[in-house]
């Protein structure tokens, strides 16, 4: 079996690339300036806002994981690189005759959420695609997913370990409910070869259902730190925000914000674990695991 992957340059795809089995074959913008990904594998030269490249990519695999996806931009960007990209790649998938479609989405992604950000419509118009494409299918929605390098983990435990006063936007009484992305990479690898989970959304959570205080107050305590948290008015962070847009990659968007206030990043959605076989880490395992 031969996966044609996108997104394995970056972090999740990396934990991804090393859980799935078989053949892979690894989409890349840039392959020269690709180090070692960890495990052998076939890397090609494309781009998902380049039609030719997709047909080129996708000749001869029996599946695709996409996880291709920004989180900064203008309209037109999430437009031409999300959902113009999938239905790009969808549409080379079904031409070389592949027949299998595992595709990352994000938890928070709903027919209410999809005209609040570009980020979440999105989502939604390549979640909509995939159902409409004829492939079989699987979606993962994810709550935040956290690592040991790359994500949003290490920022916030460095936050916390340099800085006596932590700032939280808002109350910080917001709740996520965050995965090990060893646990995303196995619901991955397991659903490429599992029949129950064809024509299945999964949303993804750890164990641990947490407010951001909480979360900022597990890390100190993981780093044997005593921490104050500082509350950051909303609005003000947005304007902070709005500052930092004109960085070519801002660490936070007004959009971003929208999104983390909108409503909690939760789910009780068990059937990840009962289907394949998946039993996420709790989150003092993962904290201890990045500060290791």
């Amino acid at each position: 079996m031969t996966t044609l992957l996108t997104g394995a340059t970056g972090f999740v795809g990396g934990h991804v690339l090393r859980a799935i089995e078989g053949d892979v074959r690894c989409l890349v913008r840039q392959p020269e300036a690709v180090g070692d990904l960890g495990r052998p594998c076939e890397i090609v030269r494309g781009d998902v806002t380049d039609p030719d490249s997709l047909r080129r990519a996708a000749e001869g695999c029996d599946a695709v994981v996409h996880l291709v996806a920004i989180i900064a931009g203008g309209p037109g960007d999430f437009e031409r690189i999300m959902v113009q990209g999938t239905r790009d790649l969808l549409a080379a998938a079904k031409a070389a005759g592949t027949g299998r479609w595992l595709q990352m989405s994000a938890l928070g992604t709903n027919e209410r959420s999809k005209d609040v950000v570009p980020y979440y419509g999105a989502k939604w118009a390549m979640e909509q695609d995939v159902k409409a494409s004829g492939l079989e299918w699987t979606i993962f929605r994810p709550s935040f997913v956290f690592g040991r390098e790359g994500g949003v983990l290490p920022q916030f435990v460095r936050q916390v370990r340099w800085s006596p006063l932590v700032p939280v936007v808002g109350d910080g009484e917001r709740k996520l409910q965050p995965i090990w992305a060893d646990d995303v990479a196995a619901c991955f690898a397991r659903a490429l070869g599992s029949a129950d989970a064809t024509g299945r959304t999964f949303e993804l959570g750890g164990p641990d259902r947490v407010t951001w205080n909480e979360l900022y107050l597990r890390i100190a305590r993981t780093l044997g730190k005593r921490r104050r948290l500082v509350h950051v008015p909303v609005e003000l962070a947005r304007t902070g925000a709005a500052l930092a847009e004109r960085l070519p990659s801002p660490p936070v968007t007004r959009d971003m914000l929208t999104m983390l206030e909108l409503e909690d990043n939760v789910t009780d959605d068990r059937s990840a674990a009962e289907v394949l076989g998946v039993e996420p880490i709790g989150l003092d395992e993962q904290l201890r695991r990045a500060v290791e």
